[in-house]
């Protein structure tokens, strides 16, 4: 069985002077190496609901704060952000807002010697992330002369030096093309994948997510209305009503089901839809050889 990291049990909260809560008895169970994609509509709670998490709430943003939320073992509102900074690594939409010394290296061991880590072993975190995010041609560089991919490469390479168990991305290819989008959504995954680094995204580009993902969650007005597996949340639900950009691959599955053709399954790439096409063509070709 997984080990449970993160219970929010019937949360509910409003920020200080606002009378609709800005989230609304939200339930949610994250597990170790789960990779958890979050989406729906501006608005509708995801930055709250990540700004939990790491103790932002209710620590830095006031408000009335109902339900329990528990991460790894420890009671949020009992526990300073900087105890939970080292297990719950946080990256924001802009990069620029995290990034303010003057090199590369300096971001990155910047959080290390906030730790009080000894010299050496600053020095060793510092040369792993270097190589495993494939920064060694930019460490000496000013992070103001990067791109924005790069600067949020640079932003996740400061997390994850740290060493948390679980990475929160709250939008991280808000401000980028889509090349840089991918670059930086690869390298997310990669530390889910090789390190077994447990990921919250909150992010809208389905197209580059869906298929990289265990386990979505669809939210609106405050409130989960669906969670499970990609291909079962996106199955059949109207969820461009909600503003959320469904994955092009499944408006043509959707566009063709209801034409008559049935694939088999919810593709979540291209390669996957091309497949399911081939198979039902092959199908509907054995069916009318059979009845000829």
């Amino acid at each position: 069985m997984k080990e449970r990291l993160i219970t929010i049990d019937h949360v509910t909260f409003y920020y200080a002077g606002t009378e609709k809560p800005a989230l609304n008895n939200v339930n949610l169970k994250v597990y170790r190496g789960d990779s958890l994609l979050i989406t729906g509509p501006s608005g509708c709670g995801k930055s709250t609901l990540c700004r939990l998490l790491n103790g932002l709430i209710p620590h830095f943003f006031s408000g009335r704060l109902e339900g329990e939320v528990n991460v790894l073992g420890y009671d949020i509102r009992k526990t300073p952000t900087h105890v939970l900074a080292r297990h719950v690594g946080m990256v924001f939409q802009n990069p620029e807002n995290q990034l303010f010394l003057s090199s590369v290296e300096k971001e990155i061991v910047f959080g290390l010697e906030n730790l009080g880590l000894p010299r050496e072993e600053i020095k060793k975190r510092l040369e792993e992330v270097i190589e495993l995010l494939d920064l060694g041609n930019i460490r000496d560089k000013p992070p103001y002369e990067l791109s924005g991919g790069q600067q949020q490469k640079v932003a996740i390479a400061a997390v994850v030096a740290m060493g948390p168990e679980v990475m929160v991305l709250d939008e991280p290819t808000a401000h980028l093309d889509p090349l840089s989008s991918k670059e930086v959504l690869d390298l997310v995954f990669k530390l889910n994948h090789e390190l077994k680094v447990t990921v919250i995204l909150v992010e809208h580009k389905l197209d580059m997510t869906a298929s990289q993902v265990s386990r979505m969650l669809i939210m609106n007005e405050g409130k989960v209305i669906l969670e499970g597996n990609p291909r079962d949340v996106l199955n059949g639900y109207h969820l461009e009503r909600l503003g959320v950009n469904v994955p092009k691959v499944v408006e043509v599955y959707n566009e063709l089901k209801k034409r008559g053709i049935i694939l088999n399954g919810v593709p979540l790439t291209p390669e996957e839809l091309v497949e399911r096409i081939k198979t039902e063509k092959l199908r509907l070709t054995y069916e009318v050889g059979n009845r000829s």
